[in-house]
């Protein structure tokens, strides 16, 4: 899929238009394994709401990242688990392709991509 936008999970994501792998799914929040991996592991936690990123979080916000974080708690500690080592990472300005707050949870060393 070639996507050209600026915000892959209002777009195409949250709206059901791809499959996704999907490893948590709550009314707020949603989970899955990254459609183009950048790493053996790879899962997307992206909040249902949309935030533009980390920086434009509000106070009103905090129920929802309190369920956030509990889900990345838990899915890091299972790759944590299963794979010996995991990492979170978020994105911010020329960082971020898509521009909605998200997360990633990642184990393993960077897949090396061939030409696309």
């Amino acid at each position: 899929m070639n996507y050209s936008g600026t915000d892959f999970y209002c777009d195409v994501a949250l709206k059901g238009e791809v499959f996704l792998q999907k490893e948590y799914e709550s009314n707020n929040i949603l989970a899955y394994h990254h459609t183009r991996p950048h790493w053996p592991v790879h899962i997307v936690v992206v909040p249902k709401k949309h935030i533009d990123s980390l920086t434009s979080v509000s106070v009103n916000d905090g129920p929802m990242l309190i369920e956030l974080f509990d889900v990345l708690k838990k899915l890091a500690a299972k790759v944590e688990q299963e794979h010996g080592a995991a990492r979170i990472l978020t994105n911010l300005g020329k960082y971020q392709d898509s521009k909605h707050l998200h997360f990633h949870i990642s184990s393993g060393e960077p897949v090396k991509k061939g030409k696309e």
